[in-house]
C-alpha cells in the first residue's frame, strides 16, 4: 500500500494543473491560427473547461469547418 503525503498530493495536483494549463495554451494558439481572433466568451469557456472538454476540443480542430463546430 503506497503512503501519499502532503508532498506528493500537491506535486500531482500542480502537475495536473500544468498540463491543463498547456492543453488550454496549445488550443487558443491553433484556434486563433485557424480561426483568427477569439471571441471574449471562448476564451472564458476554455479558461474553465476541464480536462475532457479540453481534449475533445484539441481534437475536433483538426477537422472542424468554424469555430463553433470545435466548440460544439
Amino acid at each position: 500500500m503506497a503512503i501519499f503525503t502532503a508532498h506528493d498530493r500537491l506535486f500531482s495536483q500542480g502537475l495536473s494543473q500544468g498540463l491543463s494549463q498547456g492543453q488550454r495554451l496549445v488550443l487558443l494558439r491553433q484556434l486563433q491560427r485557424r480561426f483568427g481572433p477569439l471571441p471574449t466568451a471562448v476564451l472564458t469557456r476554455i479558461e474553465s473547461a476541464g480536462t475532457a472538454d479540453l481534449e475533445r476540443w484539441l481534437d475536433r480542430v483538426l477537422d472542424a469547418a468554424t469555430l463553433d463546430d470545435v466548440l460544439a
